[in-house]
């Protein structure tokens, strides 16, 4: 038998442990094919702070998601096992000494065979995230929903933070940089060339306004096919949606992408190599509603139901 998530008929919703998806919590990946972790960390935030909550909100609204996914009949826990993992035990003072300790604890997931969904924390975490990911498969593909392209040079000085891990991944061959997409992208900038630098190292931008009330499957189905069988990584900032849907975050900007177009673009993923995925930048604070990590609960959801080997019914 697989796990499951706690039913809400054998334990009421509010009730029981806090846990993603009410799943079994474990202390090792051994034996499973997907977890979710959460990795509390925010020092890297620029602006509004708080996304250090993100992963213990995230997992108290995600109590209302039920195993089978109507719209996609997929049945991740049919096929996969599926555990959290807990969150990684992070320096609360220093950025530069918890990215090693994000990067070892990824990489002892991923000898295990398991694909980490991870709870975020701020968009620094991708890095070490990364880091990992091409120890073990080399430079990734990268499908990467933001309202940001976060590739600064620094952020007052600093060459890590949040505004900061694609440009360092670029620098350490971590991404497949052709094969990289970044979506929604958006907002006022310091200047008309704020995007140049991704575009000559072969990233494919897709403006927010570019897409505004369409469809977003034609454009994944163009990914799907650039990218290929290449092993892929799924980054999505919360900021990508538009603040009317997701408020509670660091950095909201207006004219964002909608829930349904975040929901093509996670399934428009089924049929990718995905080797893992984050959903970062909730920060509970701002999140009087909860509707923010409830979204961001549900996002990582569809994640796991997009992975290689899901059944669908």
């Amino acid at each position: 038998m697989k796990n499951q998530p706690l039913s809400g008929n054998a334990m009421p919703r509010f009730g029981g442990i806090a846990s993603m998806m009410r799943l079994p919590v474990a202390s090792s990946a051994q034996g499973l094919d997907a977890a979710f972790i959460g990795v509390p960390l925010d020092i890297g935030t620029s602006h509004r702070p708080g996304a250090r909550f993100g992963p213990r909100e995230i997992r108290s609204e995600s109590s209302l998601i039920r195993p089978y996914n109507m719209a996609t009949g997929a049945a991740p826990f049919d096929t996969l096992q599926v555990a959290d993992l807990g969150d990684v035990p992070i320096n609360t003072y220093s950025i530069e000494k918890s990215l090693p300790i994000i990067t070892d604890f990824y990489q002892t997931v991923l000898r295990e065979g398991c694909k980490p969904l991870t709870l975020g924390g701020d968009h620094t975490i991708a890095l070490p995230i990364l880091r990992a990911m091409a120890a073990r498969h080399g430079p990734v593909a990268m499908v990467h929903v933001d309202a940001h392209a976060d590739v600064n040079a620094d952020m007052f000085g600093e060459r890590i933070a949040h505004g900061t891990p694609f440009r360092r991944a670029v620098e350490e061959n971590l991404l497949d940089c052709h094969k990289v997409f970044q979506i929604g992208l958006r907002g006022s900038g310091y200047a008309r060339d704020d995007f140049d630098w991704p575009r000559e190292q072969g990233f494919t931008l897709v403006m927010a306004h570019e897409v505004w009330y369409q469809s977003l499957a034609p454009l994944m189905a163009k990914i799907r096919a650039q990218i290929g069988t290449a092993p892929c990584y799924l980054s999505f900032d919360i900021d990508g949606i538009d603040p009317a849907y997701a408020g509670g975050t660091g950095t909201p900007e207006i004219g964002g992408l909608s829930v349904p177009q975040a929901l093509e673009i996670i399934r428009g993923c089924h049929g990718l190599n995905l080797v893992g995925g984050d959903l970062v930048e909730v920060s509970p604070a701002y999140d009087t509603s909860g509707n923010t990590a409830l979204l961001g609960a549900n996002l990582l959801y569809e994640m796991l139901c997009v992975l290689p080997g899901v059944t669908r019914r």
